[in-house]
C-alpha cells in the first residue's frame, strides 16, 4: 500500500478538530467514475542488486588498473606506511621480458620490484617444465636461472633428486623420456606473486601455483594430476637482470577440488601439445 493511501500505519487518526480553531475536516465522498490502475511499479530489488554489484566491479576495475609507482620517495617527503595487504596481480604498463636466455626461460627484468616479481614467476615455470627431468636441459636451466656459485651447488643434489629410481616411479624411461605412445606432462602455472622483501639489489618473492604431472596416454598407470604449491626464490641483482641464490617450496594452499569431470588421457595429450605456456609479468 503506497503512502498516498488514507490508512496511515503506525501513525494515530487525526483529530477532527485540528487545534481548536473550530474548523472540521469533512470528508467527501469518492468520486464516481472509472476504477484507477495499478500503482506504478517500484523497481525489482534483484535490479537494484544487480546495479550495485555492476557498479563496485566497475569501481574495482578502475582501482586495478591505475599504475604503481615504483620511483623512490622524494627527499624531504614520507610515504604513508603501508598496510600488510598483498599487491593485486593486476597490469603494471611495464612491457614483459621478450628476450629468451641460452635455456629459452625468458630473461632481462627491470630492476624492480614488478621486474623481481615477473623474474619469479618465469623461474617458477622453467623448475617445474619437463626439462628439469633430463640432465643437460636440467643443467642448462640451473645455469641460466641462479648465480653462478648456487647453480654449481644446486646441479649435484638435484642430480641425485632426478635419479632414475624417481624417473622410474613417475613412469619414465631412464633418460627423463616418456614411453612410447604417452605424453610426459610437467607444467607449472603460477596463480600470484608477492615480495616479502626488496631492495634495488636483492629481493624475496613467493609464488603460489598449480603444478601438472603425470603421463597422458593409452593405458597409462601414472595420470596427470594437480598439486598446488609455493615457491619461495631469493634474488640478486647480477649482471643487468634477477638471478637466484636460495629457493625453498612448500605446499599448498590448496583450493577444495570441484566437480570437473576428469578428461580422457589423449584429451590430455592434445591439450599440452596444442597450448602452449605463457610468458608472465607484472
Amino acid at each position: 500500500m503506497s503512502t498516498g493511501d488514507d490508512h496511515r500505519y503506525g501513525v494515530p487518526p487525526l483529530p477532527d478538530d485540528y487545534g481548536g480553531t473550530g474548523q472540521t475536516r469533512t470528508r467527501l465522498p469518492d468520486r464516481a467514475g472509472p476504477a484507477r490502475g495499478p500503482a506504478p511499479r517500484r523497481p525489482s530489488r534483484g535490479l537494484v542488486v544487480i546495479g550495485a554489484v555492476v557498479a563496485l566491479l566497475i569501481a574495482a576495475i578502475a582501482f586495478a588498473n591505475q599504475n604503481t609507482d615504483d620511483s623512490p620517495t622524494h627527499p624531504g617527503t614520507t610515504t604513508p606506511a603501508q598496510g600488510a595487504a598483498p599487491a593485486p596481480t593486476a597490469p603494471t604498463g611495464d612491457k614483459p621480458t621478450q628476450t629468451p636466455n641460452a635455456s629459452g626461460v625468458p630473461a632481462g627484468y627491470p630492476r624492480t620490484k614488478a621486474g623481481a616479481e615477473s623474474a619469479a614467476a618465469n623461474y617458477t615455470v622453467a623448475l617445474g617444465s619437463d626439462g628439469m627431468y633430463v640432465t643437460d636441459r636440467r643443467h642448462a636451466i640451473l645455469d641460466s636461472l641462479y648465480t653462478k656459485s648456487a647453480a654449481t651447488k644446486k646441479k649435484g643434489p638435484l642430480d641425485q633428486a632426478y635419479s632414475q629410481d624417481i624417473l622410474g616411479r613417475v613412469g619414465l624411461e631412464a633418460d627423463g623420456s616418456a614411453p612410447e605412445g604417452q605424453t610426459f606432462v610437467s607444467r607449472s602455472v603460477p596463480v600470484g606473486t608477492r615480495s616479502t622483501a626488496y631492495t634495488d639489489s636483492a629481493s624475496t618473492v613467493e609464488v603460489w601455483y598449480m603444478a601438472l604431472i603425470g603421463l597422458a596416454g593409452t593405458d597409462t598407470t601414472h595420470p596427470v594430476t594437480t598439486t598446488w604449491q609455493t615457491m619461495v626464490l631469493d634474488l640478486q641483482w647480477v649482471d643487468g637482470d634477477w638471478k637466484i641464490v636460495k629457493d625453498s617450496q612448500r605446499n599448498g594452499p590448496t583450493p577444495v577440488p570441484g566437480d570437473d569431470r576428469a578428461s580422457a588421457s589423449d584429451e590430455i595429450s592434445k591439450a599440452i601439445e596444442g597450448y602452449g605456456g605463457f610468458t608472465y609479468a607484472r
